[in-house]
């Protein structure tokens, strides 16, 4: 079964919903056949692949790069790209036309674009336009400088306020999903309650309908992962093992052997 907007926004409330980052098609195809139904090409590409200390300077063209490299890789999972920095802020018209590019030339199902009840108006357009969008509230990465740090959301009442007020007009605007970033976990789980579609938790407590992980961060490969990620494997130690055994093998001859 291919992974739809519809399909997915339908787990509300029926299953508590896993979501992975991929960044290649060979990590893409092993997420897919574990039946994860969501992969985001996240534009934490920036950090984990490109080396770039924030996502800020991410580019249009290499989030298509990736994510027509993910697409590749994926049989059934819907495949999510993130718009980079200043590639739908302009305007809608802007929006629409990089939209449409992930969509026309990568190959991806669907779109995810940062921001609240200011974006609802590009997030309608865009959907108007026969683009699916997952929408993205509480810590904004691509607006870190603006608020002054990677801090928590929703720590106060009148943030708390927002944020609800963020996540109900991005649902009336249309989005199939809205991952909740950084937020405290009891205004992350009333909003959870609040809307009818399926909110992703990324360090915003486990009231979230479901869960994304830097894969990453995952799989052990980050040297310094967020406070809220939890290591599944330690791939960092693995790689470094295998690489030196094959250096040892070749110093003294035993790769390739006979000779």
């Amino acid at each position: 079964m291919k992974w739809t907007a519809p399909k997915f926004a339908a787990l509300k409330n029926k299953q508590r919903i896993a979501v992975l980052t991929a960044y290649d098609a060979a990590i893409a195809r092993l997420i897919d056949e574990a039946g994860i139904p969501l992969i985001l090409v996240g534009d934490s590409l920036g950090n984990t692949a490109l080396g770039y200390a924030t996502t800020l300077p991410v580019t249009l063209e290499e989030m298509l790069h990736h994510t027509s490299a993910v697409v590749r890789g994926v049989q059934s999972a819907l495949v999510v790209t993130d718009l980079p920095f200043l590639t739908y802020q302009a305007s809608i018209e802007q929006a629409i036309t990089s939209a449409g590019r992930c969509l026309k030339e990568a190959g991806a199902d669907a779109v995810k674009i940062e921001g609240g009840e200011f974006r609802a108006p590009t997030i309608r357009a865009l959907v108007e336009n026969g683009i699916p969008v997952m929408a993205h509230i509480g810590l904004l990465p691509q607006s870190v400088r603006a608020m002054g740090g990677y801090k928590i959301q929703g720590k106060t009442e009148d943030s708390a306020k927002q944020l609800l007020r963020d996540a109900k007009a991005v649902e009336h605007a249309g989005a199939f999903s809205v991952v909740i970033e950084g937020t405290a976990a009891d205004v992350a789980a009333e909003i959870t309650k609040s809307i009818s579609v399926p909110t992703i938790g990324i360090g915003a407590g486990s009231g979230c309908d479901g869960q994304v992980l830097v894969i990453n961060d995952l799989l052990g490969l980050t040297p310094k992962p967020p406070p809220f990620a939890k290591q599944y494997a330690k791939l960092s130690e693995t790689i470094r093992t295998a690489v030196d055994a094959y250096r040892r093998d070749v110093e003294s001859g035993a790769f390739p052997g006979g000779g």
